[in-house]
């Protein structure tokens, strides 16, 4: 393989491959593509009711008006009755009982989408209610699961905290998140010759798609082909539940003999869909002097909805990271996964991390302000490292087992701490703060080390494509998705340098299960290090064949050939590119090849969560400044500085982006993106009239991102690490900050009490209590 001495392309700070499309409205999506005569359109028809037997479905009024074609139940699906998710425990449309207030009963379809959607509000489904649990406590009073709990432990907790100097306990709710993709859920199915169909669905996960439809409709998975050339936005939300729409789509267009397409409006969308996992927490902890922890036990709570989707890996992962950049030597963590009577949540970028992470970094705030430290001194000296600790045995290894390689927190802390003036700041704050009555600054810094790697071993595998053709041009296709993250424009640039031609050359292509089967879902920030090493992979065979073939006519052996800037060099004289294709070709010398990866040295033992999940970490920190209005609990982010670590960086424009879009989108999920389900299990916040992200005035004037830059320890695609989730978290030192300015303002040295999100009636609430 080309070395890293030689890479021109990746490095480089191009742009997204569909920026210049997306900005003229030339980047179709699947509501833009041309639709087959004949299409019908669907709508859902949801429950009222969060928890009730389902009795039966009057759809007279629906199929009386003129242009209704169809009204599609459980009795249509031809295949499975239930989904062909993990677990087996969620119906493609309910047969006897609903579970939630928003779950599809069933569709209607029917000429256009605005009668479809009429029709559909006049079915009356006849349910019979039925008790709802809708809170944790209520979960865990009646056992109510959809997974075994789990517990991890480490060391003796118990008795480390009757041994610890200082003990505080304390709860902590940190609520969900909508995925807010500017395109909805959409699905379009063609019924094709022989059984066969074509799906283009808005999904992560083609390769599930592809299953759940042929689960679904009773045929063999090569039965359907599933294509998705954007989406836009998933953010873990078309992971999984993207397939629901597909399956829909697919069944109805089998009862109706016509292509059908699917398409929720945003209402629907909130109502249907999964969010990211509310957590409960409860805690005690020891610690010394000094801040660093002696021991902790903490209960976890995943609000999990009706089914488990994927709580049980949302919930391990939570575990995981639960020591975010610390070392915790006596611990015990146990996981509920709670059953309740709402939308089944499901992945969200982060996938479990940000809820783990979250109440180790307020614990360790709590920690500071009750021994009155500065609470990046108790962060500092509670970090992985290699010292021995009181047993004698190095900080280097977490509570699942695994040891902490690569580890550059403390230098990545100092740097960030010199670079964005923290202690400096922190003295003026505290000036400011006892001048100003009212309006009251906080400040903090806090770390990220998050695992790379899925946590299901099996999905650490990627497949890729690559044809060279006769005039030199390149096209690449792998299993991922290109979801605006620029994975397509990095794998681009990783074929671009290993055959040593321009950017300009090579295509990525859409995602097609006919051409890369079994693809694992694009999601654990791992598309780049899965497809765009399967893509490296398959170029240089294409390449390895073409030296091998240059060697011959030069009389050199194959190592001595060189690809670079369209060239193909030898120590006898240089070629175009294009000119040793036509000559390979003319002796009939391969100019395609697959190319596969299948990530190294990663193994967990999935009955004790111990074990090495992950192949390598990514790092970083984030120093955060707000401001609080004490009368009204309003709140602003004024100043952020970040230093993230990448790896050495694909291309830098696309990573400083992830990292900048990561931020504020967890900015957004700790201070104004409030979920409310009221008591009838009907979620209150379903529109952006009353669920608000942030907007361009949430971003504060100041925002600077710096990258780490020193490359991968571990034997990655480029040197690079991912940067998809990471950045989310750092996001925390928002409310770290917000608590830091609630404590200045009471300045009682007691534990603040802030929930998350921190919204104005939150913090005015902090403020009193």
């Amino acid at each position: 393989m080309n070395t890293a001495e030689t890479l021109s392309v990746c490095g480089s700070a191009v742009p997204h491959d569909s920026a210049r499309a997306q900005v003229l409205g030339a980047a179709p999506y699947i509501d833009d593509l041309a639709e087959v005569r004949g299409t019908l359109y669907a709508a859902p028809i949801l429950s009222s009711h969060a928890h009730g037997r389902l009795k039966g479905v009057d759809s007279t009024a629906a199929l009386a008006l003129p242009g209704v074609r169809a009204v599609v139940l459980a009795a249509d699906v031809p295949g499975d009755p239930v989904l062909a998710a993990f677990a087996g425990d969620e119906p493609v449309f309910p047969t006897d009982t609903v579970q939630y207030l928003g779950q599809v009963i069933g569709l209607v379809v029917a000429d256009s989408v605005m009668l479809a959607r009429r029709a559909a509000k006049l079915v009356t489904p006849d349910i019979e209610p039925l008790p709802a649990i809708l809170t944790v406590p209520e979960a865990l009073a009646a056992s109510s699961f959809v997974l075994p709990p789990v517990c991890v432990k480490r060391g003796d907790a118990d008795l480390a905290l009757a041994q610890a100097s200082h003990t505080l306990r304390g709860t902590l709710e940190v609520g969900g998140q909508e995925h807010f993709y500017l395109e909805g859920q959409i699905a379009y199915a063609l019924p094709q010759e022989q059984q066969q169909w074509l799906i283009y669905s808005s999904t992560q996960h083609p390769g599930e798609v592809q299953h759940w439809v042929a689960h679904a409709l009773g045929l063999d998975n090569h039965a359907v082909r599933v294509e998705c050339r954007r989406l836009g936005g998933g953010f873990g939300g078309k992971e999984t539940q993207a397939g629901h729409l597909a399956v829909w789509a697919a069944v109805a267009a089998h009862k109706v003999k016509h292509p059908v397409k699917l398409r929720l409006d945003r209402d629907d969308d909130f109502m249907v869909t999964g969010k990211r996992h509310p957590f409960s927490y409860d805690y005690t902890v020891g610690f010394d002097d000094n801040g660093r922890l002696c021991g902790l036990k903490l209960r976890m709570a995943a609000h999990c909805g009706f089914s488990a989707d994927l709580s049980g890996p949302v919930a391990d992962r939570a575990i995981f990271h639960a020591d975010n950049a610390y070392c915790l030597q006596d611990v015990e963590i146990t996981s509920y996964r709670c059953k309740l009577h709402t939308q089944s949540h499901t992945a969200f970028r982060g996938f479990g991390g940000p809820q783990g992470m979250i109440v180790t970094e307020t614990i360790l705030g709590d920690i500071a302000r009750h021994l009155k430290l500065d609470p990046l001194a108790v962060r500092q000296c509670n970090l992985y490292n290699d010292e021995p600790g009181a047993d004698g045995v190095a900080r280097n290894t977490t509570h699942y087992g695994m040891a902490v390689e690569g580890n550059i927190l403390q230098p990545l802390i100092n740097r960030l701490a010199l670079s964005a003036q923290y202690q400096q700041r922190r003295d003026a704050i505290a000036a400011w703060n006892a001048s100003h009555p009212t309006l009251k600054r906080g400040l903090a810094i806090t770390p990220v080390k998050f695992g790379i790697s899925f946590t299901a071993t099996l999905f650490n595998q990627a497949g890729a494509l690559v044809h060279v053709y006769l005039d030199g041009s390149v096209q690449v296709n792998h299993g991922g998705v290109e979801m605006g993250q620029g994975l397509n424009t990095k794998v681009a640039q990783i074929v671009a340098d290993e055959l040593g031609v321009p950017l300009h050359r090579v295509l990525a292509t859409a995602s097609d299960t006919s051409k890369v089967p079994n693809a694992s879902a694009t999601a654990a920030s791992a598309g780049t290090d899965l497809n765009g090493r399967a893509a490296q992979f398959a170029a240089a065979h294409v390449r390895n064949n073409l030296a091998a073939f240059v060697s011959g006519l030069d009389g050199v052996g194959a190592g001595a050939v060189r690809f670079q800037n369209g060239q193909v060099l030898t120590p006898k004289g240089s070629r175009r590119f294009d000119e040793v294709v036509k000559l390979a070709y003319a002796n009939r010398i391969q100019l395609w090849s697959d190319g596969f990866y299948r990530t190294p040295k990663i193994h967990y033992d999935k009955t004790t969560l111990t074990g090495r999940p992950f192949y390598y970490f990514a790092y970083g920190a984030a120093c955060t400044e707000v401001a609080i209005d004490t009368l009204t609990g309003e709140n602003k982010v004024l100043r952020v500085d970040i230093l993230h670590d990448v790896g050495r960086s694909i291309n830098p424009a696309i990573d400083i982006g992830q990292i900048e879009g990561g931020f504020v989108q967890g900015m957004g999920w700790l201070t104004s993106e409030q979920l409310v389900w009221n008591e009838r299990g009907l979620l209150t916040t379903h529109a952006p009239s009353t669920y608000k992200i942030p907007t361009a005035g949430d971003i504060p004037a100041h925002f600077r991102v710096e990258l780490w830059g020193a490359p991968n320890t571990e034997d990655n695609v480029a040197g690079s690490k991912a940067v998809g989730e990471p950045p989310f978290m750092l996001a925390i030192s928002v409310f770290e900050a917000l608590r830091d300015a609630v404590a200045q303002a009471r300045n009682d040295g007691r534990v603040v009490q802030l929930d998350a999100p921190a919204t104005p009636e939150q913090l005015l609430r902090a403020l009193t209590c």
